[in-house]
């Protein structure tokens, strides 16, 4: 029979530096059908919110679905404090 021991690491997670996040939106206003309108992908928010700015004012669209994305590394605790 093999014994096995586990030992518990304590990890935090972390944005990952080295990858930008990424933001956008899509204009889902409308009754039946959406608009579909993409702001496009950007590493801050600011442009996408000038976007959907000008969107609404050129449309009258006032409904986004916005998306962030990025990277996330485990480290184990002990490398944080060490840090």
């Amino acid at each position: 029979m093999t014994r096995r021991v586990f030992r518990y690491v304590p990890y935090a997670i972390t944005q990952d530096a080295s990858a930008e996040p990424e933001y956008e939106a899509r204009c889902v206003s409308g009754d039946e059908v959406e608009c579909g309108a993409e702001s496009g992908t950007y590493s801050r928010p600011d442009p996408v919110e000038e976007w959907q700015r000008r969107h609404t004012q050129d449309t009258g669209h006032r409904r986004y679905r916005r998306d962030f994305a990025d990277y996330a590394v485990l480290r184990p605790a002990v490398e944080l404090a060490e840090a």
